[in-house]
């Protein structure tokens, strides 16, 4: 399943946040956000981090791309 961030760096920019901003508020590892910029598979845990971080939703932050087949 290919997934994307795109809309948690469009709130970061909305929002004026640097990653490093949203690295300390959620309290992720530099590896995590490593993994969030290669738009790579993160944790259930690591999703709700963010949005508690961010006041936001799940579907704020994440798109499930559809798969080439």
């Amino acid at each position: 399943m290919a997934v994307t961030y795109k809309k948690l760096w469009h709130i970061l920019l909305d929002r004026d946040w640097k990653k490093k901003d949203l690295q300390e508020k959620a309290g992720l590892t530099r590896y995590t956000m490593y993994k969030l910029g290669k738009d790579e598979t993160v944790t259930t845990e690591t999703l709700a981090k963010i949005c508690r971080a961010l006041d936001c939703t799940v579907d704020d932050i994440i798109e499930i791309l559809p798969e080439d087949k």
